[in-house]
């Protein structure tokens, strides 16, 4: 078998394609089963531990301007990944479609819908009430006037934790997100889950030291980055998946807690609404886990036949927690030594 088709897509067929299948999940309002009794039965993990599965989902192979596709795999692969026994399972960024900041197109902002009216995040609480997981959701929040990228955390009852909103967001060839997004009001968060102390950040947000380090000092017992990154389209020779990992596994280290990084894989094209080709982006993948010292111990192969991947291991948040006190990096910072930090030029 060859090598799936990429993505392409136009904005206006794109929300097209979002106004219907809007549509369809409004009117339909399905409530979900609350058996979890196979789920249950497939939890066999130590007393105190939990299991974490990473999603990556490709592009590659859907039917052009097709987002019910993405929404359709997206659930399948939480249903899989629950009913093989994870407790917390990560999804991408904005995975309801492609990544659509590759250019400013103002249109595309009509895909931003409030917290309260989002069709996708209901249905993920019932996933998560179903299957007794928690579910951090990205999605594209419209509050008012201001747009956030934003991540929804639905605890295993499927009640909603509160919602944290990228910090950091960047603006470069390819990927314009600061023509769609406001910049986060939230601050970094941790949520008391019923798996733990869960951290969450977004794509962007992972490069900086500083965001890991507000969740740990927090109590976080992980770290969660859902992702979009991959070839730099002014430059088709960089490729910074070893980087991007290597400063994941930085934040794991230093905190001495385990990070989880769920990417999005394949190319997506962005079309002209003529047809012709605007611009394209290839995503790498390459998403992974690693222990509380920073070693990968799950990492995404690539598969070219499977519409998305799974990884998972079994967290020890008391047995991390133990090693960290033991370690005394929490014990010997000097927080009143790094007021530099505050500054944007390091002028004290």
């Amino acid at each position: 078998m060859g090598e799936p088709s990429p993505f392409s897509y136009s904005p206006q067929k794109l929300l097209q394609s979002y106004a219907a299948l809007k549509a369809k999940e409004t009117s339909s309002s399905v409530e979900a089963s609350s058996d979890a009794t196979a789920n249950e039965s497939s939890r066999n993990h130590p007393p105190g531990t939990f299991s974490v599965a990473a999603i990556q989902i490709t592009a590659s192979g859907i039917p052009n301007n097709d987002v019910e596709q993405f929404w359709v795999l997206a659930q399948q692969a939480v249903q899989e990944a629950a009913t093989a026994g994870a407790n917390l399972i990560l999804l991408p960024e904005l995975f309801l479609g492609p990544y659509f900041c590759q250019s400013q197109e103002a249109s595309l902002m009509a895909l931003a819908e409030p917290a309260e009216e989002n069709f996708v995040i209901e249905r993920m609480r019932q996933l998560a009430k179903q299957y007794q997981v928690v579910l951090p959701i990205s999605f594209y929040e419209r509050k008012n006037n201001a747009l956030y990228n934003s991540v929804v955390m639905i605890d295993a009852d499927g009640s909603i934790l509160g919602t944290y909103r990228k910090s950091h967001i960047p603006d470069g060839t390819g990927y314009q997100e600061k023509f769609y997004f406001t910049p986060g009001d939230t601050g970094f968060k941790v949520f008391r889950t019923k798996v733990g102390t869960v951290g969450v950040a977004i794509c962007w947000d992972q490069w900086f030291p500083e965001a890991a380090r507000a969740m740990a000092v927090q109590g976080a017992d992980i770290l969660l980055y859902p992702t979009a990154i991959g070839s730099e389209p002014q430059d088709p020779t960089i490729n910074s998946a070893d980087h991007w990992q290597r400063v994941m596994q930085g934040h794991a280290a230093a905190n001495m807690v385990p990070v989880v990084a769920s990417n999005r894989y394949g190319t997506e094209v962005l079309l002209h609404e003529d047809g012709s080709e605007k611009q394209r982006i290839t995503f790498y993948g390459r998403s992974f886990i690693t222990d509380e010292t920073g070693a990968i111990v799950q990492e995404a192969k690539v598969d070219q036949q499977k519409p998305f991947t799974i990884l998972s291991t079994i967290i020890n948040p008391s047995e991390n927690r133990a090693t960290r006190s033991a370690w005394g990096l929490f014990r010997d910072r000097r927080p009143e030594l790094y007021g530099v930090l505050q500054t944007k030029d390091g002028a004290s």
